[in-house]
């Protein structure tokens, strides 16, 4: 049987995963190989260094760089607070006085006696890398973090924006198909994961910030809603560091599509358990995919993905498949035909294609480069 290997979108009711938690710099690590965590678990932690201000001393006394030393009332590497007089002159008479006091909270890194200036910096950013899901540390890299493994649902998206958090799952619309609106955003959802179906508003995302959602999981969202409520323009670049409140996880596409049935039906199957979901999409140069990870006992699962008989990457016909790039962005369907032979595309560039049945019965052929296999 013909075949062709292409990125995979992961939709699996229990798989075993592994998520490197690791510090941007070396720290401490607080957990031992063998521990089991929870996702709010700290696992290490670091300091990174305060920022550094510029105070420009000489000017302040209205002395020269070179005298600037003479003048300090506290050593290099001493701590001191805010508006604190760090130097002074002696004064006529011990009277007139120049001052300058310390703008910040931290301490004196090095004195320089060309320019006249202190160096002073900020308390140092304490920097916390949590578990992110509950599960088993099965190894250590020293100082730097370690790697958790979990047995889970675990749900790719297609688009996300807002980094990791936690919550328990709800479930807030009927069906796959409904909009998740402002009326179902309730105050009894604060810190919860909400599921939508083919759409969530403006005003919802508006109203869950407002409750104290944690995270909203739906089909599809406009990209002008997007904009609104990003403020600008999102481009090619990794998202996930947006500080928006709130983190959206987009299963389809842009527009009003209705969530894929499995992926609804395996959200529904776990609600009120705890949730985590992390935003971060990156399309290009290094694939990073938004996704929604649901810890589970390995009787749990109800699907073979993880044992399946396909290996991961793999199109056969009747793969089940979603459609990356315009004019079909985000609408699911099976390979019914995976051509051998190259064909000439519009651009008359010479590709591989597929011919691909969509969820409403339509036929359409694609380069393979244009979908991405739903691994079941």
């Amino acid at each position: 049987m013909a075949h062709a290997y292409t990125p995979g979108l992961k939709v699996t009711g229990g798989t075993t995963i592994q998520k490197e938690r690791r510090l941007p710099l070396e720290g401490d690590v607080l957990v031992e190989a063998g521990a089991t965590v929870k996702a709010e678990d700290v696992v290490a932690k670091a300091d990174l260094p305060g920022n550094v201000q510029l105070l420009n001393v000489a000017n302040l006394l209205s002395v020269s760089a070179g005298e600037v030393i003479e003048y300090m009332l506290k050593p290099v590497g001493e701590a001191i607070t805010k508006d604190e007089i760090i130097a002074t002159t002696k004064g006529l008479f011990g009277l007139f006085k120049s001052q300058a006091r310390s703008p910040i909270d931290g301490t004196i890194e090095a004195v320089s006696d060309v320019t006249g200036q202190v160096i002073l910096r900020e308390p140092p950013i304490p920097v916390e890398v949590k578990a992110y899901t509950d599960g088993t540390v099965t190894e250590i890299a020293p100082n730097e973090g370690v790697t958790v493994e979990t047995y889970s649902t675990y749900i790719q998206g297609i688009f996300g924006v807002g980094g990791e958090t936690v919550g328990n799952l709800i479930i807030a619309v009927s069906s796959s198909s409904d909009e998740l609106t402002a009326e179902h955003i309730l105050p009894e959802h604060r810190d919860k994961i909400l599921v939508g179906g083919s759409l969530v508003t403006t005003e919802a995302i508006q109203q869950a910030i407002q409750h104290g959602v944690r995270g909203i999981v739906a089909g599809g969202i406009d990209d002008a809603d997007l904009r609104e409520l990003l403020g600008y323009e999102l481009g090619v670049a990794i998202t996930g560091s947006e500080e928006i409140g709130i983190t959206l996880v987009i299963t389809e596409g842009f527009g009003s599509i209705a969530m894929a049935e499995q992926t609804f039906a395996l959200l529904k199957a776990r609600e009120d358990m705890k949730t985590s979901i992390n935003g971060a999409t990156q399309i290009r140069a290094g694939v990073v995919r938004p996704e929604i990870v649901i810890p589970i006992a390995p009787e749990t699962s109800q699907t073979s993905s993880e044992a399946g008989d396909a290996a991961e990457g793999i199109l056969e016909v009747g793969s089940s498949v979603r459609i990356i790039r315009e004019p079909y962005f985000g609408k699911l369907g099976r390979v019914t035909e995976l051509p051998v032979e190259l064909q000439s595309l519009e651009t008359e560039a010479q590709v591989r294609v597929l011919r691909v049945e969509l969820e409403n019965g339509q036929q359409t052929t694609l380069p393979r480069a244009n979908v991405e296999a739903i691994e079941e």
